[in-house]
């Protein structure tokens, strides 16, 4: 795929992000203001849940800027990844605790997801 800068279809993706941005912005303001133990990006996506869910927002204003986002995500794991490296030492010191910890708190919400996956299949 091919986009030339200056199409309307790009136009239209600058347009998109320009709109998450804005909301993802206006959770970290929420949440500094507020003092929220909530993350500003969380805060953010709760509130672009909220406007799609109210139709405020539809879901084609920001549909195509989301699907190239989710396409190219793993892009934005590389300079974690690559930091994570210079923590190795760290890592062998304490590696048995840090995948206990991982694993105290991955597994029950885990649990819980597929519990409720569950009840929600018998429901239906």
């Amino acid at each position: 795929m091919v986009v030339e800068i200056g199409s309307v279809q790009t136009l239209k993706y600058f347009g998109q992000l320009a709109l998450l941005w804005g909301i993802s912005l206006l959770g970290g303001y929420l949440a500094s203001l507020t003092a929220l133990p909530i993350p500003g990006n969380i805060l953010g996506i709760v509130i672009l849940f909220c406007l799609l869910c109210l139709d405020v927002i539809k879901l084609e204003q920001v549909e195509g800027i989301a699907d190239f986002l989710l396409r190219h995500l793993m892009f934005f794991f590389i300079p974690i990844t690559a930091g994570l490296m210079e923590w190795g030492g760290m890592f062998q010191a304490h590696g048995p605790a840090l995948v206990f910890a991982i694993a105290v708190s991955s597994l029950p919400p885990l649990f819980a997801c597929a519990w409720l996956a569950l009840a929600l299949c018998r429901k239906e």
